[in-house]
């Protein structure tokens, strides 16, 4: 059942909400996607004071990097173990006051550190629809739980594509809108220029009805925009004759699956009979290249910036020792994977006095570049759209691509062209190749997320006409 339909239907309010906790319960046992279960028993007590909520009554999960008082809080790493918040997210206090009700906080990849949900330090989170593979990461276990049923709604959170890229290996909506648009307060960061809060669900207006509860301004997140928030779901009508749509043609090209390309066909054509004008479009080869360099650079750098406290000594899981120096050393062997290790390494490296001019800021140039081959598409477009990935969910112990391909390269990292820019971005199911779902991601401009979500609906509309 949808959010909305949820909505629709206000009895047995609190049998479905008790329905939801068991079913988390037994989609755990099989995906394991939950860190800490949420005893919604005072939340239920408390609905009464929340029934004319946008969200009353309805069950959703979140990420475990966002904080919640009184209620452990691991960003699924072992060095944060022991972490209980004083403090709820802004995110928390909106949703709450909308009438939602947590009933889990869910796996990621460490410290959001990944695309795979593989690095958790409760064991890789499985996808719903073949238990032998990933779930996509780094917020695996809210994909999980929405695409197997539990929830309608479960928040994540975006760095490179750690919504969007689960969502399309769970045949589900995932949703970032533009930087600022959510308030960040309370979420355990990786990377502050890169990083937002979104949402995944089962439909595209459930994403919209999402937004209008999740966005606004909060003076407690500086970056937060003052702009006023807008009636997304109305805005949501799958009405697109006259807008433009760009096919990126570079990522395209660089997919051999045929099955991923039919289904993207199917997107097209089906556009092209709404009226919309679909355009295959290119864009720079080798700034698209650079995408995934520039990404670990700059991520990593202000990763090792805002993890630098957790030492054993001024927060974190402290491992004793014999003096200070030892005590933060040993805090962080025991208390990070070895991906986590890596990448605070790489950080380091470039954050060095000597490195930052030859490394971070000549990424953050590169950065500015792609932004701005992004807004000449932009500029004639409404919406830009490639398959999410170029196939669907790889198997648990599959060998790596060759990381210089533009396979690689561009398919499987292009998504992050909306984290550089701060756009709103989404993806939507489209189809299935080897037996596995794949999405379509849409990007669009500049907090104009009504474009975006209705463009998305149309495809959505489309989609389902295909599988009638």
């Amino acid at each position: 059942m949808t959010m909305l339909e949820m909505l629709k239907n206000t009895e047995n309010t609190e049998a479905r909400i008790l329905e939801a906790v068991e079913k988390a319960h037994e989609a755990h046992e099989k995906l394991n996607a939950v860190v800490t279960f949420i005893d919604p028993a005072e939340q239920i007590a408390n609905l009464d004071q929340y029934k004319e909520g946008a969200m009353a009554g309805i069950p959703i999960a979140l990420k475990d990097n966002v904080n919640t008082k009184g209620i452990r809080t691991t960003a699924s790493s072992r060095i944060l173990d022991n972490y209980v918040p004083i403090y709820d997210a802004t995110i928390v206090k909106k949703l709450r006051e909308a009438g939602a009700v947590f009933i889990a906080k869910t796996s990621m990849d460490e410290l959001a550190m990944g695309g795979t949900n593989l690095t958790a330090a409760t064991g890789p989170v499985l996808n719903p629809y073949d238990t032998n593979c990933i779930s996509g990461g780094s917020s695996g276990g809210s994909a999980a739980l929405v695409a197997a049923g539990v929830v309608p709604m479960a928040i994540g959170t975006d760095t490179g594509d750690s919504i969007r890229k689960p969502a399309s290996f769970c045949n589900i909506v995932g949703f970032k809108p533009t930087y600022g648009r959510i308030s960040r307060y309370g979420i355990i960061p990786y990377s502050s220029s890169l990083d937002h809060v979104g949402t995944f669900t089962r439909t595209v207006k459930d994403a919209a009805l999402s937004l209008e509860v999740l966005a606004g301004r909060d003076d407690k997140d500086m970056t937060s925009s003052n702009r006023p928030v807008e009636n997304y779901l109305a805005m949501t009508k799958g009405e697109v004759a006259g807008k433009k749509v760009a096919v990126i043609k570079n990522i395209v090209d660089a997919i051999d699956n045929q099955e991923t390309l039919a289904c993207l066909n199917n997107v097209v054509e089906g556009l092209k009979a709404k009226g919309a004008v679909v355009d295959y479009v290119e864009m720079d080869q080798q700034l698209l290249r650079a995408v995934l360099p520039t990404y670990f650079l700059i991520a990593n750098c202000e990763a090792t910036a805002n993890h630098s406290n957790l030492d054993g000594i001024r927060f974190g899981n402290r491992k004793e020792a014999d003096s200070s120096e030892e005590i933060m050393m040993k805090t962080r062997t025991e208390g990070l994977g070895s991906q986590a290790r890596k990448r605070f390494v790489i950080g380091s490296y470039g954050l060095f006095a000597e490195n930052q001019e030859r490394f971070f800021r000549q990424a953050q140039r590169v950065r500015r570049l792609i932004c701005e081959d992004v807004d000449r598409v932009l500029n004639e477009y409404d919406v830009f759209i490639a398959p999410a990935s170029a196939k669907g969910a790889t198997k648990l112990n599959e060998p790596a691509m060759d990381q210089m391909s533009d396979a690689y390269l561009i398919v499987e990292n292009h998504m992050a062209l909306g984290n550089f820019t701060g756009y709103p971005s989404i993806t939507v199911p489209m189809g299935m190749t080897g037996g596995m779902p794949i999405g379509v991601n849409l990007t669009g401009r500049a907090f104009e997320e009504g474009e975006l979500l209705n463009i998305a609906q149309a495809i959505e509309d489309v989609m389902n006409k295909v599988g009638e």
